[in-house]
């Protein structure tokens, strides 16, 4: 576990004890994930992006189209902020105001860049396939060139990046433990549904057995 001191802007302020550092909490967060908002500010004005995603090593990769405008303004170096959340669960407490989520999240700030090499372009995003699928890399065609050339895959460092947990149940103020009304946690978790094949498959295509089987993280 590589343990590295937060910074002055990734450090948790409010509820310190449920912030992590260390590199194993962060990238086991993202790893599970699916999906990250990408923010940063172009001539004043702030924007978020959902998009795709996959850590590889200490670095985050971002996934989008090569004709999508800001994400060509990322790759030229400015100021981002990705963040990652994963919800655990509902968090219902005896008052209005103290209830809350469980949730696993993490931010990375920084800058990224371009990845411009075809060869390590067609195997990052062989890893950001097998991110979403296990074992789908090898069953699809590949990227030709025009797809290539139309993908946008930008790199950035996990330098400066933080983790944010809470877990357990609700924390009441002691006058309001008797109050008469259920408290307790909902756990929420990410459950596919029965794999739907496209009207055109080939008759004689079995469902992958990781398809069948599929789940993220612990759910």
């Amino acid at each position: 576990m590589e343990k590295s001191a937060p910074s002055a802007r990734t450090r948790v302020q409010r509820f310190p004890g449920r912030g992590a550092y260390d590199s194993d909490t962060i990238a086991a967060i993202l790893d599970e994930g699916l999906v990250c908002h990408l923010g940063f500010v172009v001539d004043g004005q702030p924007f978020v992006l959902p998009t795709t995603y996959v850590r590889e090593g200490q670095t985050l990769y971002l996934h989008g189209s090569a004709s999508n405008r800001m994400l060509n303004v990322l790759a030229a170096g400015v100021d981002a902020c990705v963040t990652v959340t994963l919800l655990d669960g509902l968090v219902l407490a005896r008052s209005a105001f103290k209830h809350s989520m469980n949730y696993r999240s993490v931010v990375v700030l920084g800058r990224a860049q371009a990845v411009t090499d075809p060869a390590e372009k067609r195997r990052i995003l062989s890893v950001l396939i097998e991110h979403i699928m296990p074992g789908r890399s090898t069953q699809v065609r590949q990227p030709n060139e025009r797809e290539l050339g139309a993908t946008l895959l930008l790199a950035m460092p996990i330098t400066e990046a933080s983790a944010k947990i809470r877990r357990g149940p609700p924390i009441d103020d002691p006058s309001d433990y008797s109050h008469n009304c259920w408290a307790g946690e909902l756990p929420l978790r990410i459950r596919p549904l029965p794999p739907v094949p496209d009207p055109k498959l080939s008759t004689g295509i079995a469902t992958p057995d990781a398809l069948v089987d599929y789940r993220r993280g612990s759910s």
